[in-house]
């Protein structure tokens, strides 16, 4: 098999690090490094150049079999803490994101919380 000029032998695995696709300029556009929950406004299938290029739980007979209890899980932790607490992140933040298996906040995200 023969992908981007290089061939391959029978039985080779290939990887494709999610990280890099998930931070692709061609794909995401110019700020496709930066933190954007805006981009997905319309959809995770219009967030893109392309439909599939946003898939954190991976795609086809190996998709994550915790996908949806993980999106559930979310969902009503956020729901819970947002019925409860307005926040606010703290002055002394910095946004300094890196990312080691995934992108994370450098120095953490210290967030104010006040009982609603």
């Amino acid at each position: 098999m023969e992908l981007g000029g290089i061939r391959y032998p029978a039985g080779v695995n290939l990887m494709l690090p999610l990280i890099f696709i998930h931070h692709d300029p061609d794909i995401w556009g110019k700020d496709a490094k930066e933190f954007n929950p805006q981009r997905f406004a319309d959809g995770i299938s219009n967030a893109a150049k392309h439909p599939a290029a946003f898939f954190p739980f991976g795609g086809g007979p190996r998709i994550c079999i915790g996908q949806n209890f993980a999106l559930l899980e979310a969902k009503m932790a956020l729901s819970t803490i947002l019925q409860r607490f307005s926040f606010e992140l703290s002055p002394s933040y910095i946004h300094a994101p890196y990312t080691v298996l995934i992108l994370q906040p450098q120095h953490g995200a210290q967030i104010r919380l006040k009982k609603i």
